[in-house]
């Protein structure tokens, strides 16, 4: 065996090992937050206003331009008499030589949110949601205290 380590037994060690592992630390000052203390409850709602967005739209329409006719008196007198018969009641459909593509431009305006104004223990609130909340507004309540830092000096 070796002479220069004395012979130690290892239940001793063991334990020796133990109470330095038990040992505490040296001590060193935290500050402890407690969880957030959180709650639900209801706001009135007072105003809902949407906000939209404006979509537009293209699309390429045939426009027909009637068909150009000579419009004598006699013409109209005839016409007049023809309708009163019964006859070409319905005007004459275009055949196509008088018409173009035009592009008709459209708008389209569609909700994405909602500004809501509420009130919640008589303090006045607004916010932007995604839906239109009704009459009341379930809110989340949360009161966290405020903790100021501990002074070293003294």
């Amino acid at each position: 065996m070796n002479r220069l380590l004395p012979q130690v037994p290892i239940l001793a060690l063991s334990g020796a090992l133990a109470v330095l592992w038990a040992a505490p630390a040296p001590a060193q000052q935290h500050t402890v937050l407690q969880a957030e203390n959180v709650r639900f409850d209801y706001a009135q709602v007072l105003r809902v206003t949407p906000v939209y967005q404006t979509l537009r739209a293209t699309t390429v329409e045939q426009q027909c331009d009637p068909e150009d006719k000579t419009d004598s008196r006699f013409q109209r007198v005839l016409g007049s008499v023809r309708e009163a018969l019964g006859r070409e009641r319905d005007p004459k459909p275009s055949t196509g030589e008088n018409c173009r593509p035009v592009p008709v431009e459209r708008e389209f305006r569609r909700p994405i949110a909602y500004d809501v104004d509420y009130v919640y223990k008589g303090a006045r609130f607004r916010s932007r949601l995604p839906e239109d909340p009704g009459n009341k507004l379930k809110v989340r309540v949360a009161v966290t205290p405020v903790v100021s830092p501990i002074s070293t000096s003294r």
